[in-house]
């Protein structure tokens, strides 16, 4: 039987690093194009306590995602020790495509994995890329688009990257803009026929009917006329919170009884970086669905939310590549170790995997 394993990865975190304390100054507005009063520091203290967000990492000028997912993507290959020639797949997931510094216009064509496949200097016409666009998911969503090809014989190895500048598609006039971030990170799957290894089992939804506002783009809450013309990324985050916390538990649960595992024999779950006081909700829920008392969210949850913010696509990859380096404290994980990959956003997507190491 072919498995899908992940045998290298890789991860860019840019070197910019901004804290909250940057916003202090920023006039902030509601929907309603009303200033907000409320003290900054104020401000900024409910944030962190709410998000768990103290800093967040932004591209440099001159980069773009693709500039990102081509560090991610190179560090993975050499990690694994792999020729790039021998990859069959690149698959880029992202929602802005390339994003110039100082605009919010989106740059897709052509399209962010030919980019880095011309980047990694790849000349073999045979290994396919191109991008998947799935809100936050976008990632775990490219890697189970990866596993079909490998279970099926049609490939051997796949690099699946997810990138994203959200820096510049957010609006400075909205308080929703200190929780999103720049950042990269990939991994190589290969199918393998030995050992236990490997993705175990997967699930999906999209739920568009009444939810698909929940994120996406329009105008500005600042009232200056020249922000007027352009779209930045929104969120009704309450009821994402609701929905998020409503949903994401049930499809994990599903995920984990087509693998056939129980919840107990789950050693991490590593879940998109979204917001810390939601990731932490979200787990307590799928606990109680199987009558289980609540985890130990430090030993089951690995989170850089507080110092990378939220990276959409590459929250959940840039994760798994620190825990290969040893640098996610006392997260580590042994061979047989069964894990959870989870995320959700803008679709509303949603998506898990069961791993084993």
């Amino acid at each position: 039987m072919i498995r899908p394993v992940i045998v290298a990865t890789g991860s860019y975190i840019p070197s910019t690093i901004v804290a909250n304390e940057a916003f202090l100054s920023t006039r902030f507005f509601n929907k309603d194009g009303r200033v907000i009063e409320q003290d900054p520091a104020l401000t900024m203290e409910r944030f962190q306590a709410i998000t768990g967000i103290a800093a967040r990492r932004y591209a440099l000028p001159e980069q773009h995602a693709s500039d990102l997912g081509f560090h991610a993507a190179e560090a993975a290959t050499l990690n694994g020790g792999l020729d790039p020639e021998t990859l069959d797949y690149i698959i880029v997931a992202h929602n802005f495509g390339d994003v110039q510094a100082g605009s919010n216009r989106t740059d897709m064509v052509p399209s962010l994995a030919t980019r880095i496949k011309a980047r990694l200097g790849i000349t073999n016409p045979d290994c396919v890329a191109y991008d998947v666009v799935f809100g936050c998911p976008g990632w775990v969503e490219g890697l189970i688009q990866a596993s079909y090809y490998l279970r099926s014989g049609d490939a051997r190895r796949c690099l699946v990257i997810g990138t994203e500048t959200l820096s510049r598609v957010v609006d400075s006039a909205d308080r929703d803009s200190m929780l999103f971030s720049d950042g990269a990170g990939a991994v190589v799957l290969e199918a393998r026929t030995e050992g236990t290894a490997g993705i175990l089992a997967h699930h999906s939804q999209t739920h568009a009917v009444d939810m698909a506002a929940l994120l996406k783009m329009d105008r500005s809450f600042a009232p200056e006329p020249e922000m007027a013309a352009d779209r930045y990324l929104k969120m009704e985050g309450r009821k994402l919170y609701e929905f998020a916390l409503q949903q994401v538990p049930l499809v994990v649960r599903r995920a984990l009884e087509k693998a056939e595992v129980p919840l107990t024999e789950i050693r991490k779950v590593f879940i998109h970086q979204a917001n810390e006081k939601m990731d932490a909700a979200i787990m307590e829920r799928l606990f109680k669905l199987y009558g289980l008392p609540k985890p130990d969210l430090d030993e089951l949850m690995p989170m850089t939310i507080s110092w990378l913010g939220n990276s959409s696509v590459a929250t959940v990859p840039t994760l798994l590549d620190l825990l290969q380096r040893g640098e996610l404290g006392q997260h580590t994980v042994a061979p047989g170790d069964k894990v959870v990959l989870a995320s959700v956003g803008a679709g509303m997507n949603i998506n898990a995997i069961v791993y084993q190491y």
